[in-house]
């Protein structure tokens, strides 16, 4: 069986408050996928690995950002 996690859970491993999370939630800030029972929430533990994936940045191909780099001198 599928562990599932309440609001209080899923933000504690997304590293936020139970609040914002519900707030994302009601509006729709993310794509963060939720199952509803009667008036309860729940995440699974996948649906969590999935959102942090999705904004996991690799840094390649970012611009150096050491001053003077990249610039003309004057």
């Amino acid at each position: 069986m599928t562990e599932l996690l309440t609001t209080e859970q899923a933000a504690r491993r997304l590293d936020i408050s139970a609040g914002t999370l519900t707030v994302w939630r009601s509006v729709k800030r993310y794509k963060l996928s939720y199952i509803k029972i009667g008036r309860k929430v729940r995440y699974t533990p996948e649906s969590i690995d999935k959102f942090l994936n999705e904004r996991t940045q690799s840094g390649v191909g970012q611009e150096d950002s050491t001053p003077g780099r990249g610039r003309r001198a004057r």
